[in-house]
């Protein structure tokens, strides 16, 4: 969906879901992509902040308004009658987008962040889970789009927000070319996946090993290799072949992943010369590192080589 309305309505996204499922991260990343985040907003407001007069109304950005359980005088059975109100305005186009995560996910998550939940007070963290996920489950029910981020890094779930509410969807197909460590597990959200550890390895070499692929000595110990001069050609052949054939099918939106072991040399390294090249060959990629900034340990690439 396009952040702008071709029929002049008023855009606007209501973002919600179980506390650490990402709302945060998706509203700036709507932010990103055009539209105004305003989080924890009292929801029984929404009335009242849309009622503007006609010159206003036509000023009017796209909008992505945040709230959780946390929010004053939030009830979902009431949200959802107060939003069914409010799609059948004819000046209102109006999307809901629940976040959802596992329980034993979150706990995780606020574990080892340290949070208490809204809901568990005194209690374990994963009485207020129970609590919140009752709670919330009519709006879950209803919700226009519901996105799971159980597998989710920070960047899957901007990917999976590009996807649907990115501002360039209308002026073609959106490309995004990441990086990734194998350790972390796989991207749960890429189309084609190239594996890069048949590459000799920069973390072996003292000088390289607290570098990454961004710095010039190991794009040059990586280019400089047999393994890259040999491949690297045959996928950038792949890579420009399909693109085109995806458009033409219609697919808005593709992601080109590329992992090494930790996500900070090999994939590095390859997701830049791709997207350069696609750059040259008339794309705009996206391009996103989800492991950059991890430090590679010996727990991660293993022993140290004798």
């Amino acid at each position: 969906m396009s952040s702008d309305s071709p029929s002049g309505r008023q855009r606007i996204i209501l973002v919600t879901g179980m506390l650490g499922a990402g709302k945060t991260t998706a509203l700036r990343e709507l932010e990103d992509l055009g539209w105004e985040p305003i989080d924890n907003f009292p929801i029984r407001l929404l009335d009242r902040l849309l009622n503007v007069d006609d010159s206003r109304q036509q000023s009017l950005g796209p909008l992505a308004i945040g709230f959780d359980c946390r929010t004053r005088g939030f009830v979902p059975e009431a949200v959802i009658e107060q939003v069914k109100q409010l799609t059948d305005s004819p000046d209102i186009l109006l999307t809901t987008v629940f976040l959802d995560c596992t329980d034993n996910e979150l706990e995780r998550r606020f574990n080892e962040t340290r949070r208490r939940h809204h809901l568990a007070q005194e209690m374990p963290v994963s009485q207020g889970i129970k609590a919140e996920r009752e709670f919330l489950a009519p709006l879950r029910r209803w919700a226009d789009v519901l996105l799971d981020t159980s597998q989710f890094s920070t960047n899957d779930l901007q990917l999976a927000i590009r996807e649907h509410f990115t501002a360039t969807a209308s002026r073609g197909m959106t490309v995004t070319v990441s990086s990734f460590g194998f350790s972390r597990g796989m991207p749960p959200v890429a189309d084609l996946v190239f594996d890069m550890r048949y590459l000799d390895n920069p973390h072996w070499d003292p000088a390289l090993r607290d570098l990454t692929g961004q710095d010039a000595p190991v794009g040059d110990h990586i280019a400089s290799s047999e393994g890259f001069i040999s491949s690297f050609p045959r996928i950038r052949d792949l890579v420009l072949d399909l693109l085109p054939r995806y458009e033409k099918q219609g697919k808005s939106y593709v992601n080109i992943a590329f992992g090494c072991t930790g996500g900070r040399h090999r994939s590095v390294y390859t997701a830049e010369r791709m997207a350069a090249t696609l750059r040259e060959n008339g794309f705009s990629p996206t391009v996103l590192h989800r492991n950059l900034k991890s430090r590679a340990t010996e727990l991660i690439e293993g022993p140290q080589k004798s």
